[in-house]
């Protein structure tokens, strides 16, 4: 029973190695599970949401094979494999998604300031757009510039465009695009509707730097105990023990 275990654990290192260099052959892909198919893109014609973290995702075919060949020999082990093989890619796409929708957020305060700018000098809302969208930089700007594509190759209205964002960039560019789309569809007032909004990411900016600010101590309290308060023992209080030590002896 070992050998088989040890065979069946050689074997799975066999195949994960041959993963990573190529394409594993269809037979060995029939024998694990394989994770779901992709969702397709939207039909808005901005691609498929990237802040969404796909719930079901599993790990590759080579690490389940990796992991029944170590339950075969070493069951905690295998069972600590099937556990990271499971919940890795999950952990990964919610991490993705977490530094995505950040992004979202750190970019907007510039892209409100720069369309406020665009606005001021006379733009129109089109015109400010695709300013904003040539020169700026970041998941914002990028969506604005598809937002300008998709209205100028199928003949859609910019403000038709521009309410398909919030689907591929978060409900935090939300109050972005209704001013947007109310000033180029209703005629509404931009210029003030952006300064509110420009002061608003401001304060909320202000308040994210507070919050990071706020966990600097409990971040540094690791290295702090793990580092400094062993090297501060070493230099007080193990030359007092010695020295009491040897006084004892004497």
């Amino acid at each position: 029973m070992t050998g088989l275990g040890l065979a069946g654990a050689w074997a799975a290192v066999v195949v994960a190695a041959r993963a990573r260099r190529g394409p594993m052959p269809a037979r060995v892909r029939a024998l694990v599970p394989a994770p779901p198919a992709a969702a397709g893109r939207s039909g808005s014609g901005l691609g498929a949401p990237p802040l969404v973290a796909g719930g079901m995702a599993v790990g590759s075919p080579a690490v389940w094979l990796l992991a029944v060949g170590l339950l075969a020999v070493a069951r905690p082990l295998g069972l600590a494999v099937v556990v990271a093989a499971a919940l890795g890619p999950r952990l990964r796409a919610r991490r993705r998604a977490r530094a995505a929708v950040e992004a979202v957020v750190a970019d907007l305060p510039e892209v409100v300031d720069l369309l406020r700018m665009c606005v001021g000098a006379g733009l129109t809302v089109p015109l400010a757009v695709a300013a904003v969208a040539r020169r700026a930089e970041g998941p914002v700007a990028r969506a604005l510039a598809d937002a300008l594509a998709v209205a100028g190759s199928r003949g859609r209205r910019l403000a038709d465009a521009l309410e398909d964002v919030p689907v591929v960039l978060g409900e935090s560019v939300r109050a972005l695009v209704g001013v947007l789309v109310g000033s180029e569809r209703y005629g509404h007032a931009i210029g003030a509707g952006l300064e509110r909004l420009a002061d608003e990411c401001r304060a909320d900016e202000r308040r994210r730097a507070e919050s990071a600010a706020r966990r600097v101590p409990v971040l540094l309290l690791f290295p702090l105990v793990v580092c400094v308060l062993p090297a501060f023992a070493l230099l007080t209080v193990a030359p007092l023990l010695a020295g009491a030590l040897r006084a004892l002896r004497l």
